[in-house]
């Protein structure tokens, strides 16, 4: 403020020096003594008023400019009205001069000290650090060098930045050169001493982040990057972020948008319950949820470890929202009537499920109880309950299904659809392929076999899978929930299928090895329900586009309802679908058209 008032007496006089070449006559003069103090009084009113000095002036952005601007603009037109009520004639070249002058000096004034301690100060701070090259020079870049440059114990060194664009080329962004493109990657480590190459390209393709990868590697220079777009959730880009590079970059894709105000609305104030909430899938989806201010969060989960650890996490970062936490087994049809007629949920998202493959092949009556069973189980209390939503997590094994795993998801999403043409409530399943990181996945696998030196198993070296990541996933099915308006088979944009031996071969990489030298991968075969090939649709389905790009619906398809309803007669008795020839035999009897003539399926 003190600053404030010497500038403002300075711009005032200066105002009238400028206008008169220094030789003010002394009547006009006069006005000047007569009306400095007001001007004053009224700039350091209006800022008062406007905020100017709640502003930190060290994070300034254009906006602040511009409100800083603005409030000396009202207070030259205050400057008017005071000359005219007092009767004191000025020039209204002195006005427009006063004004001018106060901008320049009161943004230098808060500009100067922001650029002193932004650059040349930090340069000296940092000189001793590892010298790093930033890939990308957009707003992810420019945020990690100006955050690599204000911390006083950043061990980092910014020296410039490499970018695709060529307009940015052979310029200077935050007084670093942009020295070329990616494919100049290697010449510029060798030539400008780079000891540590830094991606900043939160969006970029995972080929790209893999052509970086790789030339990082032939410059004998270690990488690190942010993390991936649906990672950097309600936070500002800081070293913080800074990270290895991980298999998902390479796997990246294009980020997930979400129609926030969509999502909000289907969960904010809502009882919602999530099954199989310690899972992978289910425990991201409770993350998810707490964001969006439901009136209850209900976890219910059979293991008891996973499920107490998910809780303690969520009531440390969401401490607001309101949770309760319930062990229940989905197959205990009493067990889950008392719990949903305590809670009374609006809102299930049902993720509790048998997905391991070969294991359910040798245990096909566990896999039958828990993901038909317990499906059915949770959607008819679901119903009695007279919620609004009920969201059933699938998979694409449930397409031309070979396992009983994938047998039994598919017989749960005709139940999914059953319910909705019979209850108020909106049934709708989503169905993607794997998810990176959860429990079962190959990744996990693979990483503890390259720990313990190889080799690394592939079933097959044509063995594909899609892939998304855990936070991805959990993302879309709360847009696909929001977007349901009941009966529908949502499908997840799932990108192209990937060959899970590149991904050893990546994985081997990323550990600092050299695949089939440092470490060996083997081939075991195909283990018993597998293909090498996952589907995302039948041949008959067919899709339709949604207004969300990155979900499609399945076309509806008919099934057996007189099999459906003698499945409901029998699923008390623990020992129907024992084995894998009955499950496979009820999924036949349930995919023929009850407006056709029966015909074989081939399920094998």
């Amino acid at each position: 403020m003190l600053v404030d008032v010497c500038i403002g007496i300075i711009a005032f006089y200066g105002a009238y020096f400028l206008r008169f070449e220094g030789d003010i006559p002394l009547l006009i003069y006069l006005g000047f003594t007569n009306l400095w103090f007001w001007y004053i009084a009224a700039k350091v009113g209006v800022f008062y008023f406007t905020g100017i000095y709640k502003r930190v002036w060290s994070f300034a952005r254009a906006e602040d400019l511009l409100a800083l601007v603005s409030s000396l603009l009202i207070t030259a037109l205050a400057l008017v009205s005071i000359s005219y009520f007092l009767h004191i004639a000025v020039p209204r070249s002195v006005f427009i001069l006063t004004w001018v002058l106060d901008v320049l000096l009161s943004c230098g004034a808060r500009a100067v000290p922001k650029l002193l301690q932004g650059r040349g100060g930090n340069f000296q701070k940092h000189k001793n650090g590892r010298k790093v090259l930033v890939v990308g020079a957009g707003d992810a870049g420019v945020l990690v060098v100006k955050e690599l440059l204000r911390r006083d114990n950043s061990a980092l060194l910014p020296v410039g930045f490499l970018d695709d664009d060529e307009r940015k080329v052979k310029t200077t962004i935050m007084g670093l050169p942009v020295f070329g493109s990616r494919k100049d990657l290697v010449q510029i480590v060798k030539e400008k001493g780079i000891q540590e190459v830094l991606i900043a390209m939160p969006s970029a393709a995972g080929q790209v982040i893999k052509e970086i990868v790789d030339n990082c590697r032939e410059a004998n220079v270690p990488v690190r990057t942010l993390p991936r777009m649906y990672d950097i959730i309600n936070g500002e880009i800081t070293v913080d972020f800074i990270r290895e590079v991980k298999l998902e970059d390479l796997l990246g894709r294009e980020p997930v948008s979400l129609d926030t105000e969509l999502v909000e609305a289907s969960i904010q104030g809502k009882r919602v319950l999530v099954t199989g909430a310690g899972g992978s899938i289910g425990s991201e989806l409770c993350r998810q949820i707490c964001r969006y201010n439901p009136a209850e969060l209900v976890l219910l989960g059979h293991d008891e470890n996973p499920l107490f650890e998910i809780e303690m996490e969520l009531r440390e970062r969401f401490p607001v929202v309101s949770l309760s936490t319930v062990v229940a087994d989905i197959k205990d049809l009493n067990r889950l009537d008392a719990v949903f007629q305590e809670v009374k949920p609006q809102v299930v998202f049902h993720a509790a499920a048998h997905k391991h493959v070969p294991l359910m092949e040798e245990n096909p009556g566990e896999a039958f109880k828990n993901n038909v069973l317990g499906t059915r189980n949770v959607a008819e209390i679901t119903d009695r309950v007279g919620a609004e939503a009920f969201v059933f997590i699938s998979t694409d094994k449930a397409v031309n299904p070979t396992s009983v795993m994938g047998a039994t998801k598919r017989i749960a999403e005709m139940i999914i659809q059953n319910f909705n043409e019979i209850s108020t409530t909106r049934f709708t399943a989503v169905r993607f392929g794997n998810v990176l990181g959860s429990r079962g996945s190959v990744v996990p696998i693979f990483q503890e076999q390259i720990r313990r030196g190889g080799p690394v198993t592939v079933t097959d070296p044509e063995m594909r899978r899609f892939f998304m990541t855990i936070p991805e996933a959990a993302q879309l099915v709360l847009q696909a929930g929001a977007m349901a308006q009941g009966g529908e088979i949502f499908i997840l944009d799932m990108g192209e299928a990937v060959k899970i031996v590149d991904m050893a071969r990546d994985l081997i990489r990323l550990s600092g090895f050299k695949p089939d030298e440092d470490i060996k991968i083997e081939y075991t075969g195909i283990r018993p329900g597998e293909k090498l090939y996952e589907e995302l649709l039948t041949e008959a389905e067919g899709v339709t586009a949604t207004k969300h790009k990155r979900i499609f619906v399945a076309h509806k398809q008919n099934f057996n309802y007189g099999e459906l309803k003698k499945l409901y007669q029998n699923l008390h008795e623990y020992q129907y679908c024992i084995d894998r020839e009955s499950i496979f035999e009820l999924l036949s009897n349930l995919e023929k058209d009850i407006d056709v003539e029966e015909t074989s399926v081939n399920v094998s």
